[in-house]
């Protein structure tokens, strides 16, 4: 009996800010299924939002334990704070849902204070930020802000692991990365150029799963761990292919050039324009597989090979 107590006592104390996001709540999750106690800061701005005070109940039910807090309030952030081991930030980037990211500032204006925790995992799970200094306006804001608030957590010597999780399956592969639908084309598709760059597919719960690994383990200690698994290291083409043999429907493929595709940028609207760059460095600049991991970073799928992952085939089937 002591053994096990012993064990539980070994487990972080987590604490998801963002716990009802789009991957806040895979993290909130995983975090449970590991057995970490399991922390979600509950903010006062939260209002009428109905569906996020009945996912914090669910979650409560499952043995999470809800913390309120405000980002317009630093004593209540330090308070949350000062009660947990490791704080993981999944407050949202992406300009179509709602972007935030310099709020972290706050946040590690908190962590600095509290002083007690030993790992912070703010809001990356993309594109390595570190690697995008040539990125395309406008989207390259994301980057560049991303970059800032890395800047803040290494000049406030906040312990850190930034992962860098590639493509999420739900905005990449379901929709055999075609732009402004999320599901699978009937008849005919879009190939970008000639739809032979490498790109990473992930499901998402395989990014929270991998997330909540990293976060005891000494070697994610101040490094960028990629969820790099080889079966999911796939061209637009094989994606395609996967999709056909599942769904036995070959699809009319039109390819885009490189010249038509950045065309359609001017005159866009903002937030168009930043999807537009994201692709552009994915699909026809393969940014996501174009480099070796070096020193500074890790491979999720070599240090655990436990994690039995989705393979894009299984996660296609869900579609049919």
């Amino acid at each position: 009996p002591i053994k096990i107590k012993i064990e539980n006592m070994g487990k972080s104390r987590v604490l998801v800010v963002g716990g009802t996001g789009y991957i806040g709540k895979k993290i909130v999750k995983a975090s449970l299924a590991e057995g970490h106690p399991t922390y979600i800061l509950r903010r006062k701005e939260i209002g009428l939002d109905i569906d996020k005070v009945q996912m914090l109940l669910e979650f409560k039910r499952q043995g999470a334990r809800l913390i309120e807090g405000s980002f317009s309030d630093h004593r209540s952030l330090v308070e949350a704070v000062k009660q947990v081991d490791v704080v993981i930030c999944t407050i949202s980037g992406v300009h179509f849902r709602s972007h935030n990211l310099l709020m972290q500032l706050k946040l590690v204006d908190v962590i600095k204070e509290a002083g007690n925790v030993k790992r912070f995992l703010p809001s990356e799970f993309g594109i390595d930020a570190a690697r995008m200094e040539h990125a395309l306006e406008p989207g390259r804001v994301t980057f560049d802000e991303k970059m800032i608030v890395r800047k803040a957590i290494q000049e406030a010597q906040i312990p850190y692991t930034y992962v860098s999780a590639n493509c999420f399956a739900g905005y990449f592969a379901g929709n055999l990365a075609q732009m402004e639908t999320l599901l699978p084309p009937k008849d005919k598709l879009f190939i970008y150029g000639h739809g032979n760059v490498k790109a990473i597919f992930m499901d998402e719960d395989d990014i929270a799963t991998y997330t909540i690994k990293t976060i005891d383990d000494p070697h994610t200690l101040n490094k960028t761990v990629y969820l790099r698994p080889s079966e999911n290291i796939l061209t637009q083409r094989e994606l395609v292919e996967k999709w056909e043999k599942l769904s036995g429907k070959t699809l009319e493929k039109i390819t885009i050039s490189e010249e038509e595709f950045l065309a359609q940028m001017k005159g866009g609207d903002f937030v168009m324009q930043v999807g537009l760059g994201h692709f552009y460095h994915i699909l026809y600049e393969g940014c996501l597989t174009n480099f070796e991991i070096g020193e500074d970073g890790e491979e999720a799928s070599i240090l655990y090979p436990e994690v039995q992952y989705t393979r894009m085939h299984e996660y296609l089937s869900r579609y049919l």
